[in-house]
């Protein structure tokens, strides 16, 4: 299950070294119950799941735990899908797609939930999230949205231009919806905390170590590297988007790559300036913007998404992709002319026409179960896919799988 490059340039979260291995390769021969493809947040977030609950798991990445999309994720982790809640209601009913909100904001608080039961040292901190925009006939939209959501009792504040500029320091006509209940962290940190909670209750975790096929082997698979075998009643195949060998599932994804931009610390005197309280913010612009603080007082700067396109030159594409981030921000921010970038990176993930991800079975893979496709809400998803795995694991039922089944429909 050979993957194209996840991430590209050097994230803050690696540092200047390359980390040693932590785990083996996968050599001989071995059995477990559930195996799950895939080191990074998705993969460890499940397999802690399944080990909290008894199960016996072996986690095989590719490279390193954690060093692909998960080392070039912001981090900010939202309880809102990438679509609005009025959106999804137009698409799949109001019902269902209040559903789907109430899910993403219960995801929200199983995953802080889980870092702080594993006490997990990851900087994990509660912020609000400011959903904004500068333009007035776009706010009336967003005003119109948190009608919605507060008449499905979802919450939200409406911040008018003089809040929100108080709030954050940008100043237009426009205005934000303000949520409650998100969260940062750092990503490679937790996720790595995951893996060590999954090994601590028994899992088995392997390192550097490419599946390069999946066969059914009596009432399960058996999945093949070039130097061992893991034998398993069940696959979880947590790699982020169809590989090419699930080739036929990769008309359901859209492969995007997004940009990050992480400032030099900045000063007491320049955050005043500044003007962003301890709030994390995104704009309704598509591709949106994103922007946090980090604890070290650096800004994370985000977003200029881009389409996957065969045979173009990424490094030009990089090139003018953190240019026009750093134009958006500056324009945002006049003290950033002053601020230099310290890192700039680049990281690959998919998306889903609904922007939601596809959790579960499918009828063309037995013994499979997939987590894949979480657009720009990794962590909350996560989450999400360990509580509905584990279910049906076990059993369990539940109109809410349907709601991210593969074969999901339209109203």
């Amino acid at each position: 299950m050979r993957k194209p490059v996840l991430r590209r340039g050097g994230t803050i979260w690696l540092g200047r070294k390359k980390p040693a291995a932590r785990f083996p390769i996968l050599r001989g021969d071995h059995k477990t119950e559930v195996a799950i493809v895939g080191g990074g947040m998705t993969g460890a977030m499940i397999a802690e799941a399944f080990t909290r609950e008894g199960v016996n798991v072996a986690v095989i990445d590719g490279a390193r735990v954690g060093q692909g999309s998960t080392a070039a994720s912001t981090a900010l982790l939202l309880q809102e899908p990438d679509h609005d809640l009025g959106a999804l209601s137009r698409r799949y009913g109001r019902k269902r797609g209040t559903r789907i909100w109430q899910l993403g904001q219960e995801a929200a608080r199983d995953f802080m939930d889980t870092i702080r039961r594993c006490r997990i040292d990851c900087d994990l901190v509660e912020r609000d999230s400011l959903y904004y925009t500068l333009d007035a006939d776009r706010a009336r939209l967003l005003q119109r949205e948190l009608r919605k959501r507060r008449d499905a009792g979802l919450g939200g504040k409406w911040l008018d231009a003089r809040a929100l500029a108080r709030a954050s320091g940008i100043h237009g006509m426009g205005g934000a919806i303000r949520t409650s209940g998100n969260a940062q962290l750092n990503p490679l940190q937790a996720c790595i905390g995951l893996i060590d909670a999954a090994a601590r209750q028994g899992a088995s975790i392997f390192e550097r170590s490419t599946i390069t096929r999946i066969r059914p082997v009596g009432d399960g698979v058996r999945l093949y590297s070039s130097s061992g075998t893991i034998d398993a009643a069940q696959v979880v195949i947590a790699t982020g988007y169809a590989t090419k060998y699930f080739r036929p599932l990769a008309g359901k994804f859209r492969m995007r790559h997004t940009y990050v931009l992480a400032t030099n610390r900045i000063g007491a005197p320049a955050r005043k300036r500044i003007g962003l309280g301890k709030v994390m913010l995104w704009d309704t612009e598509r591709p949106y913007h994103y922007v946090r603080w980090t604890p070290d007082h650096r800004l994370l700067l985000g977003g200029e998404d881009h389409p996957v396109k065969p045979g173009a030159r990424r490094g030009l594409q990089f090139a003018e992709a953190t240019a026009a981030l750093r134009d958006y921000f500056e324009a945002l921010y006049p003290v950033l002319r002053d601020v230099g970038i310290d890192r700039s990176w680049e990281g690959l993930f998919a998306m889903t026409p609904d922007s939601l991800p596809y959790i579960g079975p499918h009828r063309r893979y037995p013994k499979h179960a997939f987590a894949l496709g979480y657009g720009g809400n990794g962590m909350t998803f996560a989450a999400l896919a360990a509580r509905i795995l584990v279910e049906q694991w076990r059993g369990v039922t539940s109109p809410d799988h349907a709601l991210f089944a593969f074969n999901r429909s339209r109203t």
